[in-house]
């Protein structure tokens, strides 16, 4: 059905958009912080999207209304909104629950993910383009953490949220890889999956909503 990638994203938003009235988290309140966070963080990774289209990756026509921009269906665009704003909520709840502190045991391992630029050359040399790139956006994510200064990375309640992710992952990802709305080119990848979910999909998802809580947590703390 060419609407399901559509139904995906919506089902995706539904909830946290219904939520976001409640008082004990008040995410309405901070939708000015979410907007503008994947505002930015869309721009290079619809780049990096429509750059590898048709090389490293493609989308069943069976699953999608046809509508694109910038050679990108209109559903993969939806995509880069309703997935870090629905995350970003999550991060709200357990801010919400616990105050989310920084703890100082954690304070040297964004340097751990800045060094993941390290296999990022080493896939890159080997051809595998989609993994060298994953390592290298994990690795910017922990860069721009160090940059913005948000501590993202040293706390603990991030790894709680992370987890969650990677559930979330394994549930709507593993949708769309099984389906499969998203079809991969096994040139460039290691062919190492969680179920139908390709490993190198599963850092992408991270860096994507690393980058986003980074931002969403700076633009909370300045503008707040």
């Amino acid at each position: 059905m060419i609407w399901e990638y559509l139904i995906f994203n919506t089902i995706i938003l539904t909830g946290p958009v219904v939520l976001s009235f409640d008082k004990g988290v008040n995410y309405i309140s901070k939708w000015k912080y979410a907007f503008s966070a994947i505002a930015v963080v869309l721009i290079p990774f619809i780049m990096w999207d429509a750059l590898v289209n048709g090389r490293h990756w493609w989308f069943n026509d069976l699953y999608i209304t046809g509508i694109k921009i910038a050679g990108l269906p209109v559903e993969e665009w939806m995509f880069f909104i309703t997935v870090p704003f629905s995350v970003l909520f999550i991060w709200e709840i357990l801010h919400a629950k616990t105050g989310n502190p920084v703890s100082t045991k954690l304070k040297n391992i964004k340097i751990f993910f800045i060094l993941l630029i390290i296999p990022s050359g080493i896939f890159l040399l080997a051809g595998k383009e989609y993994t060298a790139i994953a390592f290298l956006a994990l690795a910017l994510a922990g860069g721009i953490d160090l940059v913005v200064d948000t501590r993202i990375l040293a706390r603990p309640n991030t790894y709680i949220y992370l987890g969650i992710v990677f559930l979330l992952n394994l549930i709507f990802n593993g949708y769309l890889t099984a389906r499969p709305v998203v079809l991969y080119n096994p040139t460039y990848i290691m062919n190492f999956r969680f179920f139908t979910i390709p490993v190198e999909d599963i850092l992408y998802g991270f860096s994507l909503i690393l980058l986003n809580t980074a931002l969403y947590q700076k633009f909370k703390e300045k503008w707040g």
